[in-house]
């Protein structure tokens, strides 16, 4: 079993969509603070902390915190000799919190329209402190707060909600938490509900105290009775959030803790923005803990951080992307320093193309790039590095079982050869391993196999000539990629220089036309359509137009 985890994406709707296309998971679980403001506009938002914040000190002031804030108010109105003044502000916050309420619930039923597209997996959510009870709400069958869910023989139970008061979120609408520390035992709702389940996987907004919980300022607060649960019950994960600055991985009393830090960027007072984009891929075998990735979704693309395997009965982290993970550390953003770039107009319209067909991914594709990913993890070792590039059916996500597989392989060669082919022992060497992995399941064909010493070194010598690296740059633009760590650095190297990049994809771009008119690709294309229409998908015009543009400009 594969499970992706994120947390904290705080309305980053677009992310969680892109990130869905271009993973695969059994499951996948999101641990709240699904929306960032309960209203479309910022100015709203404002009016209403402001609001909220006089009614908060009025409250505090005579002693009635006890009370919902909304049922203050309400109360407050009701008494006949309250002031004008506050009897307009006092409305103003009750048309504000009814509002904030149908904003809140149009926002999850378009992040339940996200999730829904993809069928080939489980999603599970919570709720954060930002969020409203779920199972108000469009994502209520979704909803794992005091809830549970067996998948294969594994059991989920969540717990919502943090002991924290958000302002500018109505506090009539938020999951009570209950608990928090000075919680008695006996009265906590989330120890009582996970002693009755005995979950295997626990789902958590707020952390177990003394892990991954500590705050800048309040220091420590997590949840005593979580870390206790954990500490006393073979729990396997537990998976939090909501402390963005103390994440990771820790393990105590084979109980292993995650906290990605927040998947949505995050906005500070002082209008610093925290870039996101963090998750963590976990590799499960029967009920065991395998393999956990720690990731980043930016610039479109999928970076591997780290990776965290058990040895001798303890957890080792291997950095994979030194960079990323310590600025991170830090505190510091890294991928939006990065400059943003543009297509030419033939791969930025295949690329728009591809997001429309991928919508509707098949189990077929994810079992391909799956047995891919498996063939690349047993080559492990055997090669200095070991990558592919997925084109056709697979890389559009709508592979069926008919289909077959083809690949541009890349390897790091010490001849570095300008075209790697039969006479090369190293592409030889790969091709039989491959096709030894797959069994002979699928008909499987290497289009390019193409050596990255070669495209490494003309990249920083900033060779325009280079053939390999045209072809890299192309593939780079439009494939999907398996065992994507061993790319990166050197896509990293040529995205410093957007210039050279662009000039290069300028040079292949007669090759890429020639390739897209083929009358094979038009084919593909006719292919596609035509399984879409076996599903009872009809393309829409925006998107045939695309189609019909793309080719003939091509």
């Amino acid at each position: 079993m594969k499970i992706i985890y994120l947390t904290d994406i705080h309305g980053a709707f677009t992310q969680v969509a892109n990130l869905l296309f271009d993973t695969f998971a059994d499951v996948y679980i999101i641990a709240g603070d699904l929306i960032d403001i309960p209203f479309y506009s910022i100015e709203s938002a404002i009016h209403y902390h402001d609001l909220q914040a006089y009614f908060n000190g009025m409250r505090r002031n005579m002693e009635m915190e006890d009370m919902l804030m909304e049922d203050f108010v309400d109360n407050l109105l009701e008494i006949p000799d309250t002031p004008d003044y506050l009897q307009d502000m006092g409305s103003r916050y009750q048309q504000y919190t009814i509002r904030a309420r149908r904003v809140m619930q149009q926002k999850y039923k378009v992040l339940e329209n996200i999730l829904v597209s993809k069928t080939t997996a489980r999603i599970f959510s919570i709720p954060g402190n930002y969020d409203m009870d779920l199972k108000f709400t469009s994502l209520h069958e979704r909803d794992l707060h005091l809830r549970w869910r067996t998948v294969d023989t594994l059991k989920f139970a969540g717990y919502g909600g943090a002991d924290v008061w958000t302002s500018g979120i109505p506090e009539r609408y938020v999951i009570k938490y209950n608990a928090g520390i000075g919680v008695d035992d006996k009265k906590n709702e989330m120890s009582v509900f996970f002693k009755a389940i005995k979950p295997d996987i626990i789902v958590t907004h707020q952390p177990a105290h003394g892990i991954l919980d500590r705050h800048v300022l309040r220091g420590n607060s997590g949840s005593p009775a979580l870390r206790t649960f954990c500490d006393n019950n073979p729990v396997k994960l537990c998976l939090s959030g909501h402390m963005h600055n103390d994440w990771g991985l820790r393990y105590y009393e084979d109980t292993v803790y995650l906290n990605p830090s927040h998947f949505g960027d995050i906005t500070s007072t002082s209008l610093e923005v925290s870039e996101g984009g963090f998750f963590f891929e976990i590799d499960i075998e029967g009920s065991e803990i395998r393999k956990i990735v720690f990731r980043k979704f930016a610039n479109e693309r999928i970076h591997d951080i780290a990776e965290y395997y058990k040895k001798d009965d303890r957890w080792v982290e291997d950095l994979i992307d030194s960079d990323r993970y310590y600025y991170h550390k830090r505190g510091e953003n890294f991928d939006s320093k990065v400059k943003k770039y543009s297509h030419i107009p033939e791969i930025e319209l295949f690329k728009d193309i591809k997001s429309f067909f991928m919508m509707f991914q098949t189990q077929e594709t994810e079992d391909r790039v799956k047995d891919l990913e498996n063939a690349i993890q047993l080559m492990r070792g055997k090669f200095d590095d070991i990558a592919m590039d997925i084109v056709g059916s697979v890389n559009m996500g709508i592979s069926q079982k008919s289909s077959d597989i083809d690949v541009v392989l890349y390897l790091r060669c010490n001849s570095k050869c300008p075209n790697m082919n039969e006479q090369c022992g190293h592409y030889r060497k790969a091709k039989k391993m491959i096709k030894e992995s797959l069994k002979g399941e699928y008909d499987f064909e290497i289009i390019d196999c193409i050596d990255l010493s070669v495209v490494e070194e003309s990249i920083l010598m900033q060779n325009y000539e280079c053939e390999v690296t045209q072809r890299f740059v192309t593939y780079r633009s439009i494939c999907r990629p398996v065992n994507y760590k061993v790319i990166a650095p050197i896509e990293d190297i040529l995205n410093e220089n957007i210039e050279f990049r662009k000039e290069m994809e300028g040079s292949v771009r007669s090759y890429f036309r020639i390739f897209a008119s083929t009358t094979q690709h038009t084919k593909s294309f006719e292919k596609y359509e035509m399984r879409l229409k076996t599903i009872g998908i009809k393309i829409p015009k925006p998107i045939r137009k695309k189609i019909k543009e793309y080719l003939q400009q091509s």
